[in-house]
């Protein structure tokens, strides 16, 4: 029997960031899973905060090279790879000089919120896809986390829905209190737009800020997680009215062991389609 493939994608991961309880679950959770019994894949930004020389990054040539084109714009995908030795894992960093060859991750040295920081989503959540795409390995599971990875369940489900490698695959959001008060730009749901994207798909994002993010990346989910303790009220009272599987908060000594039982609910659930 194969092994279930669980793709994990995060905004944050322990080390190349500062320590955080979402960096720390999605530094751990994918090694627990592999040593479960899954085959994994890992990704997140490489922020130009992430200190390459330290951590060992280097770029994979077979899979960079490609552009993306955002708002009309080409904006070229450079993909890295670092490995955690002791975790026997690697992490995919998806690149790009425009949008990650600076020293700050969301907020410039004065705390103020990037104001590419749409597209900056938009990039990384098409990159991933694209290079998992180049990979040719087929996710049974995609478990996201962060907002920054929240366009990925709308991808999955319409824009490459009919790809073979995406045609069964399942997308698990983990909701974590990462919420930020400004809005996003206005034209945000004009520049997602893409190839089987309705306009009724994009609802949510006429209003873009973090709630109608995360409830976006509600719909086109399969199963959530609640990844904090506390998160964001209006958020709560959206997942109560949608009847999707949800995880309750785990403890860090219990959180591989009870989302490994919730990958099995949600394999075996009705998908969204």
């Amino acid at each position: 029997m194969e092994k279930t493939k669980v793709l994990f994608v995060s905004q944050d991961i322990t080390p190349f960031l500062k320590d955080s309880p979402m960096g720390l679950i999605s530094r751990h959770l994918p090694q627990g899973i592999q040593e479960r019994g899954r085959e994994i894949r890992t990704f997140m930004p490489r922020f130009g905060s992430i200190n390459e020389r330290r951590n060992q990054l280097h770029e994979v040539i077979r899979l960079s090279g490609m552009n993306l084109i955002i708002d009309d714009t080409d904006h070229s995908l450079i993909i890295k790879v670092a490995s955690i030795q002791s975790a026997r894992m690697q992490i995919y960093f998806i690149d790009n000089e425009d949008y990650f060859h600076r020293k700050f991750v969301f907020r410039d040295k004065n705390n103020a919120f990037f104001n590419d920081n749409d597209e900056r989503s938009i990039f990384f959540s098409r990159g991933v896809i694209e290079t998992v795409k180049k990979l040719g390995w087929a996710p049974d599971i995609v478990h996201c986390h962060g907002w920054m990875t929240s366009l990925v369940p709308l991808y999955i489900k319409k824009a490459y829905n009919d790809n073979p490698l995406f045609s069964d695959t399942r997308i698990i959001m983990s909701i974590y209190d990462d919420d930020f008060s400004e809005a996003l730009d206005v034209n945000f749901a004009s520049k997602i737009k893409y190839e089987n994207i309705a306009a009724k798909d994009l609802k949510h994002y006429k209003k873009p800020n973090f709630v109608n993010m995360m409830k976006a990346a509600i719909d086109f989910s399969d199963g959530v997680v609640i990844g904090s303790q506390e998160i964001n009220p209006e958020i709560s009272e959206y997942l109560a009215q949608v009847g999707k599987p949800v995880l309750p908060f785990n403890s860090s000594d219990k959180y591989i062991d009870a989302y490994n039982e919730f990958y099995e609910e949600v394999l075996q659930a009705q998908p969204v389609e």
